[in-house]
C-alpha cells in the first residue's frame, strides 16, 4: 500500500528531552567521529585504490584509456587506445550492432593489453532524463522512505512509462533549511539500454561497474585538469559546450546544479560540418548554432547573476578549429577553448604517437570515464553529485561485493594506524563475516528471481478475483430475465473506468446490451466506450443518449447520466 506523498513529510511530535538519555550525547558523539572518518579516510582510500578502464563505445570506433596516480599524486596515461570500426552502414548506432560491437571489443583489448577487467562507460546526454527536483526537506530515512513507494518521483517527475522500465540515480545535492526545501538531482535512463550496454561490455571481455552520463564524463574530466593545472576558476562554474556530429549542448553546472540546454541542428548541417567548401553554408550554420548558445548562456546569466567567460569546447570535428575562430568573432566577449583531456598528465614514450592529435578534445569522454573510481563508502556524495552518477542496475550489489573485498585489502595492508587496530580488534570475525557475506551474495539473485515469480502470480491473481467481482455486482443489475454469457459479462465489467458507475444491464436475449449508468466527464464516457470496443465479445459500442449534469448521492460533484449500446457476438 504506497503513503500518499504529502504523508511522508508531516513533522513528528518533538519528544521530550528534559531529561537526559543514558549514553545518548556520548553515542551521538561516536558514530559521528566513526561516519567523518569512514568519509574522509575509507571513502578516498576505497575511491584511490580500484583500477578502472574508460571505455567510450560509438558505431565508429571503440576508445579505452586508463589512468594511475603515482606516490607524488601525478597522474599517468596507463593505456590509451582507439580502435577503428568498419562495416557499419552510415548512421548505425551501437545498439542497433550489439554482437558487432562486442566482437570489436574484444579485438581493441587484446591490442591494448587492458590491466582491469572493471569497465566505466557513457550513455549519450539524448537517452538520459536529467533532472534538478525541489521537495520538502526530509532526513535520509524519510527520503529513502519516498523513494521505496514511488511516491516521490510520481510527484516531482513526470515519466512517460513505469518507474520500474527505469534504472534511476538519485542525490541531493543541496539543502535549504531556511525554505525547509532541497534540491535532488535526479538521473534516469531506460532499463533496456542499460541492460543492452551491459551485455556488450559484458561479451566484450569486460564488467561494466559504472554507467555514467556524457555530459558528466565531460565535467569529470574538466574538474580533474582544472585541479592539475592549479586552475582558479570557479570550481561550482563550470560550462562545456559539446559541439560536434551527434550531441550538442550546454552544460552550465552552477552549485552542482547541472544546466543543460541542447543545441538543434538539422541533418544538412551534419553534412555541412563533416565537409563543406560552401562558405555561405558555413556561415548560416554557425549564425543558427551561436543564436541558441547565446540564448542558453543569457538565460543562465539573467536567472544567477553569474557571469559566463569561458566555454570549454568538446568536440569530434577534425575542422573544429574554422568554426571556433567564427565563434569567437560572433561573441567576442565570451571564450571558446578547445578542451585538452591530457593537459598535465604525464603521456609515457610509447603513448605519445597514439595521443598526437591537434584536437585531442575528441577523448574528453574517455579520458573523464577513466578518472572515474568506484565510490565504495559514498565518499563522493560528500564532495558533488556529479561525480557519483551511476546507472549500473544491480550497484548496490556489485558495490556491497566491492566493499567486502576492500575491508579484507585493507585490514591486510593496516593503512592507518587507527585502521589497522580495529582490523586486529575484528581479525577473528571478519573471516567468518565475509564468508556469510558471499553466501547471502550468491543466493540474493535467487531469493529476487522467487520473489518477483510470486508478486507475479498475486498479481495475476488479484487481477482476476477483481474482475470475478466486478462481474458479480454487474450481474445483481440485470433487469432482463435472459442469462447473460460469464464471458462476455467480465468483459464489460473490465472495460469499467474508475470515474463510471453503472446504473443497470438490460440484455435482449440475443446480441444487444443497454448499458445505462453515470460518470463525471465525456472524457470518462469516451473511454468506457473506446474499452468496450476493443473487447473481442462486443462487436460494436456506441452511445445511445446523454442526459445534463445531476449530483450524485454525496451532492458534492456533477454527474452526466448515459446509455450505451453494446451489440455482442453469439457464442
Amino acid at each position: 500500500m504506497k503513503i500518499p506523498f504529502k504523508d511522508l513529510f508531516k513533522k513528528k511530535k518533538k519528544e521530550d528531552t528534559t531529561a537526559p538519555k543514558p549514553g545518548n550525547s556520548e553515542t551521538k558523539k561516536k558514530t559521528s567521529f566513526f561516519d567523518k572518518y569512514l568519509k574522509n579516510r575509507l571513502g578516498k582510500s576505497a575511491v584511490q585504490g580500484e583500477e578502472i578502464v574508460g571505455v567510450e563505445l560509438n558505431a565508429n570506433e571503440i576508445r579505452l584509456a586508463q589512468l594511475s596516480n603515482n606516490k607524488s599524486n601525478q597522474w599517468i596515461l596507463d593505456r590509451f587506445y582507439v580502435h577503428k570500426i568498419e562495416g557499419l552502414s552510415e548512421g548505425a548506432t551501437v545498439l542497433e550492432n550489439p554482437d558487432k560491437i562486442a566482437d570489436e571489443l574484444k579485438l581493441a583489448l587484446q591490442k591494448s593489453k587492458i590491466s582491469t577487467t572493471n569497465a566505466a562507460i557513457a550513455i549519450p546526454v539524448t537517452s538520459a532524463i536529467i533532472r534538478v527536483v525541489t521537495a520538502p526537506l526530509m532526513t535520509d530515512e524519510e527520503l529513502l522512505k519516498a523513494i521505496d513507494t514511488d511516491s516521490l518521483w510520481e510527484n516531482l517527475v513526470q515519466l512517460t512509462d513505469n518507474l520500474a522500465d527505469y534504472s534511476i540515480f538519485h542525490q541531493v545535492i543541496n539543502k535549504d533549511e531556511k525554505s525547509n526545501t532541497m534540491d535532488i538531482l535526479f538521473v534516469a535512463s531506460k532499463l533496456s539500454d542499460i541492460n543492452n550496454y551491459t551485455q556488450i561490455i559484458k561479451k566484450g571481455g569486460l564488467n561494466a561497474v559504472i554507467i555514467d552520463v556524457k555530459c558528466f564524463a565531460l565535467k569529470s574530466a574538466v574538474d580533474q585538469i582544472n585541479q592539475i593545472a592549479g586552475s582558479i576558476e570557479d570550481s561550482n562554474l563550470t560550462a562545456i559546450l559539446e559541439f560536434g556530429l551527434d550531441e550538442n549542448y550546454v552544460m552550465i553546472l552552477h552549485e552542482n546544479n547541472p544546466i543543460i540546454t541542447d543545441i538543434f541542428i538539422r541533418s544538412q548541417d551534419r553534412k555541412t560540418l563533416i565537409d563543406s567548401s560552401n562558405q555561405e553554408e558555413k556561415d548560416a550554420l554557425v549564425r543558427r548554432y551561436l543564436t541558441q548558445v547565446k540564448q542558453a548562456v543569457q538565460d543562465f546569466e539573467t536567472k544567477y547573476e553569474k557571469r559566463i567567460r569561458n566555454l570549454k569546447v568538446t568536440s569530434d570535428l577534425p575542422n573544429v578549429d574554422e568554426y571556433l575562430a567564427s565563434f569567437r568573432k560572433s561573441m567576442t566577449n565570451t571564450g571558446f577553448n578547445l578542451f585538452d583531456p591530457l593537459d598535465g598528465i604525464k603521456v609515457p614514450a610509447q603513448l605519445e604517437e597514439s595521443v598526437k592529435f591537434n584536437n585531442r578534445s575528441y577523448f574528453s569522454t574517455v579520458i573523464g570515464l577513466a578518472f572515474r573510481k568506484l565510490d565504495v563508502f559514498g565518499y563522493y556524495k560528500f564532495v558533488t553529485a556529479v561525480k557519483n552518477i551511476n546507472l549500473l542496475p544491480d550497484r548496490h550489489s556489485m558495490l556491497a561485493k566491492k566493499k567486502a573485498k576492500f575491508f579484507s585489502n585493507y585490514a591486510f595492508k593496516g593503512v592507518t594506524a587507527i585502521v589497522a587496530a580495529i582490523y586486529i580488534i575484528l581479525g577473528g570475525l571478519s573471516f567468518w563475516q565475509i564468508h556469510s557475506l558471499n553466501k547471502k551474495i550468491v543466493g540474493y539473485q535467487d531469493v529476487v528471481e522467487t520473489h518477483e515469480l510470486k508478486t507475479l502470480e498475486k498479481n495475476k491473481v488479484s487481477k482476476e478475483l477483481g474482475i470475478l467481482k466486478k462481474s458479480l455486482k454487474l450481474s445483481k443489475s440485470i433487469k432482463s430475465n435472459k442469462k447473460v454469457n460469464f464471458r462476455i459479462l467480465a468483459q464489460i465489467a473490465s472495460a469499467v473506468p474508475k470515474r463510471v458507475k453503472f446504473k443497470s444491464i438490460e440484455y435482449n436475449g440475443s446480441d444487444l446490451v443497454m448499458i445505462q449508468g453515470s460518470a463525471y466527464g465525456d472524457q470518462d464516457i469516451l473511454k468506457l466506450i473506446s474499452n468496450l470496443n476493443n473487447k473481442k465479445l462486443i462487436s460494436q459500442a456506441s452511445l445511445a443518449s446523454m442526459s445534463a449534469p445531476n449530483s450524485d448521492q454525496t451532492g458534492t460533484q456533477s454527474m452526466k447520466g448515459f446509455t450505451i449500446a453494446c451489440i455482442v457476438e453469439k457464442i
